[in-house]
């Protein structure tokens, strides 16, 4: 059956290999598992609930891409769209929750309906090369400021907004100890660094005091407090909700596509510069995003992490699937899970986040490694990438940055008259995002 599903001799692999690959990948992305609750439980979620549905979710998701596309590729919620969620979406612009739940399904919904008519693929080709590669590296500063602000590592300050933190104190010294050991292990390349890291933390944490003992294996979490308590957003009473909605298709293509190419590069499934079955790859992206919101998490995409698994020898659906049933035995390992997203708290209703904090910091420096794809020299490209970079952090708005990264290309390539190199769609965004500075905020 399994040679039938996934043709394992023909592409050259085995069972055990296909088994060892699959728990390789699983052992460099299962962070996820301990980082999504702590991040979207900022947003007032409960924390058991939603790593529920990240379990599940991505349990599915991967065995749909095993199933339609027969790829060794690892589908999770995504590290940038979840921050996208809760800091920008819920706590910057004031939306419920449950209404960026609803504005995740109906991204997912036109994400599917963009496969049947074969957009996506146009979309990828119109954005500029500079702020394709600007995005993710911002998204990566964005997600190492709030993981050093989780750290401790920097506070508020009146005169400058933000300043050096007491290296001295408990967290900071825990979160240092933390980006110290992931950066050690990913330098001696060391599979499931991250994990490895988070889990030496934990237990500092449990020796020093700064974490309480809640057990280890239990019966799952209930999944009742995020399951199907989604609100489709009314556009129309709401406008900046188009503006939402669209984001997250952006972040869920460029995500997806970019990692789809880099994965199939390095292992070889490219043919004349394409990914066969690339479609039914997104298709599987589209269909657990909107399956995601409905049982309580963020936009899934493919991770970069299944390159660890390519790298132990998979070369078929047989190691996703392999890795869908690991997330699923995750699901009782709940008490470990509240372990390590414990807040340490330092104030009324302050709390910093010391044992996930490094994995935000190192998975930010990771994403910066596009910022070598732009070029530099030409202002046109260079100045648009640099306020993309620069906004996204500093708003802590992942749409703030895309928008000054849209106004400045589609002005500067204007003024400079290079304006027909650029497609029609990058100024129709150009003058929305405008619109939206104009009208809506």
């Amino acid at each position: 059956m399994l040679e039938k599903l996934f043709r394992l001799q023909e592409l050259g692999t085995t069972v055990k290999r296909e088994i060892v690959a699959g728990c390789t990948t699983f052992m460099t992305l299962s962070y996820i598992i301990f980082v999504q609750p702590a991040v979207l439980s900022a947003a007032g979620m409960d924390s058991g609930a939603v790593m529920a549905a990240t379990c599940i979710t991505s349990a599915l998701a991967m065995v749909l891409m095993a199933l339609l596309a027969n790829y060794p590729i690892a589908l999770a919620p995504g590290m940038g769209h979840n921050f996208y969620f809760a800091f920008t979406v819920c706590l910057t612009l004031g939306v419920s929750w449950q209404n960026a739940l609803g504005a995740v399904f109906v991204a997912g919904v036109l994400f599917t309906l963009l496969f049947f008519v074969g957009l996506r693929e146009k979309v990828m080709t119109i954005l500029p090369v500079s702020l394709r590669n600007a995005i993710p590296a911002g998204i990566g500063l964005l997600i190492a400021l709030v993981g050093l602000e989780w750290a401790g590592l920097i506070v508020d300050h009146p005169a400058t907004y933000i300043t050096l933190g007491d290296l001295k104190s408990p967290p900071a010294l825990l979160s240092l100890f933390g980006v110290i050991v992931i950066a050690v292990l990913f330098g001696l390349r060391v599979r499931g660094a991250i994990l490895i890291g988070i889990l030496a933390s934990t237990i500092v944490g449990l020796i020093t005091g700064m974490v309480k003992f809640q057990g280890v294996v239990s019966a799952p979490p209930s999944i009742a407090p995020t399951f199907l308590k989604l609100e489709i957003p009314n556009i129309f009473v709401d406008p900046k909700m188009i503006s939402v909605i669209i984001i997250f298709i952006f972040l869920d293509l460029f995500d997806t596509v970019g990692t789809l190419v880099g994965v199939g590069e390095q292992g070889g499934f490219m043919v004349d510069g394409k990914l066969p079955r690339a479609r039914q790859a997104l298709l599987s992206d589209a269909v657990a995003t909107s399956a995601g919101a409905l049982l309580g998490t963020s936009t899934v995409t493919s991770y970069i992490e299944s390159a660890s698994g390519i790298s132990a020898g998979g070369r078929t659906g047989l190691t996703s699937i392999v890795t869908a049933v690991l997330m699923l035995l995750a699901l009782f390992f709940s008490p470990l899970i509240k372990m390590v997203g414990a807040g340490y708290a330092i104030g009324e209703n302050t709390y910093l986040y010391p044992i996930v904090a490094p994995a935000l910091i190192i998975v930010g420096s990771l994403m910066l490694k596009n910022v070598v794809s732009i070029d530099w020299d030409d202002v046109t490209e260079s100045i648009p990438a640099f306020l993309t970079l620069l906004m996204m952090p500093l708003t802590i708005s992942i749409t703030e940055g895309i928008a000054f990264g849209f106004i400045s290309y589609a002005l500067l390539k204007l003024v400079t008259r290079q304006g027909k190199q650029v497609h029609w769609l990058i100024y129709l965004f150009a003058v929305l995002f405008v619109a939206r500075y104009i009208w809506l905020i």
